[in-house]
């Protein structure tokens, strides 16, 4: 192997190679017959298939049942600090094409998408934050951070390492600055022209929605002279693109008092006023039994309520109830912008569990188009579970 490196190997079982030539970036513990060398949680190995061919260089562990992560294809590369180098160049270029002048604030590395099985890293202004979901990444850390310091020359970097899948990975919860220095919570960003104030310390993610960003310009520009209700607004980025783009008032429910305060600054931070552009801390689905007042958009962008396969009965029932009470709520013409960034409400489900509730509102609902994550989230093709977040815009014609 190039520059003499040689991996512990894994050996697939027969047929068991065909989703990774298919482009799927994972392999199963299912899938491996046997085991080269002592390979550990987070060590890169050779994949190779019943008949010994080279498939794949990725992250190991014996401990999940995602027991291989694809990092290349060719198999003769070297995981090195230039891979990394090299991985975040490309990764950076294809941001500087994506993203406008107004923006400052954009997803750098999606995970599998861009090469990097497990990471994330947001850019807000000069602050990064990122998150480490497996062991493979986590051996590589300070390559990762020598490469952004390297390259994007930041002020600051906050790691918030804390998802489900970094416990199922063995790995214990990290936060807290890895470079620079600790300055506060608070980052004021730009999003085509409009500041937000992010927490990237206790904020949701890592502080702030940057996959709706597109979304966010499409739903603004729907919303002149209409009256708006933003359901879980949190920080009220729905409800200052809404505002900016001339709506008459803007409602944003949030059952988090710290969210309401967020939104009620990012409102003011662009010279909106509270009093016609009210946040109201209240429970969203009490807030719709109980509200009187119809509305010519509806932005329901929720957490997320199915957060393991256990949980998709439950939360297809919470999808309905929500998306239910909206539509009684809009008005003939009325737009419902809906979605779920749930991993385990796949796209045709969530669209069945909508249409559901159209039926049981006695609504007669028109698609004018799907929405998903913007271009700085991109996937890798073969990846479909890359594309958690689902949406659709609707109108309601009766």
């Amino acid at each position: 192997m190039a520059n003499n490196i040689t991996y512990p190997e894994i050996t697939l079982k027969k047929g068991r190679e065909e989703a990774l030539l298919r482009g799927h970036p994972w392999i199963f513990s299912g899938a491996i017959a046997s085991l080269k060398g002592n390979p550990g949680a987070g060590d890169v190995v050779l994949a190779r298939d019943s008949s010994g061919s080279n498939l794949a260089l990725g992250f190991f562990n014996p401990a999940t049942d995602i027991a291989f992560r694809v990092l290349t294809r060719k198999c003769e590369e070297n995981i090195s600090p230039y891979f990394w180098q090299s991985r975040l160049h490309e990764a950076f270029k294809l941001r500087q094409r994506i993203i406008g002048e107004q923006t400052n604030a954009y997803r750098l590395i999606n995970a599998e998408g861009d090469g990097f099985p497990g990471l994330i890293v947001d850019v807000y202004n000069t602050t990064l934050v990122f998150s480490i979901a497996t062991a493979g990444m986590e051996q590589q850390k300070s390559h990762i951070i020598n490469a952004l310091v390297s390259q994007l020359k930041p002020t600051r970097i906050y790691e918030q390492s804390d998802s489900r899948s970094r416990r199922l990975e063995g790995l214990e919860v990290k936060s807290g600055v890895v470079f620079g220095e600790n300055a506060g919570p608070g980052v004021e960003i730009m999003e085509n022209g409009l500041k937000f104030e992010v927490d990237v310390v206790s904020g949701q993610k890592t502080g702030f929605f940057l996959d709706q960003r597109v979304n966010r310009e499409k739903i603004g520009a729907l919303s002149r002279d209409a009256i708006v209700l933003n359901c879980f607004a949190y920080t009220a980025a729905f409800s200052v693109y809404c505002a900016e783009g001339g709506a008459k008032k803007v409602v944003s429910l949030d059952v988090s008092h710290s969210a309401c305060m967020a939104a009620r600054k990012n409102l003011h931070l662009n010279w909106f006023s509270v009093e016609n552009y009210p946040v109201i801390e209240t429970d969203v689905f009490e807030y719709l039994r109980n509200a009187q007042e119809n509305f010519n958009l509806i932005i329901l962008d929720p957490p997320a309520f199915a957060k393991t396969k256990r949980d998709v009965a439950k939360a297809s029932r919470g999808y309905k109830e929500i998306n239910l009470q909206a539509i009684k709520h809009l008005t003939k013409g009325g737009m419902l912008a809906t979605f779920s960034c749930s991993n385990f409400i796949e796209e045709d489900l969530f669209y069945k569990i909508v249409l559901g509730a159209a039926r049981d509102a006695g609504a007669d609902l028109q698609l004018l188009m799907r929405l998903e994550a913007g271009p700085d989230h991109p996937i890798a093709l073969g990846h479909s579970e890359g594309r958690y977040l689902k949406g659709l815009l609707l109108v309601k014609k009766n």
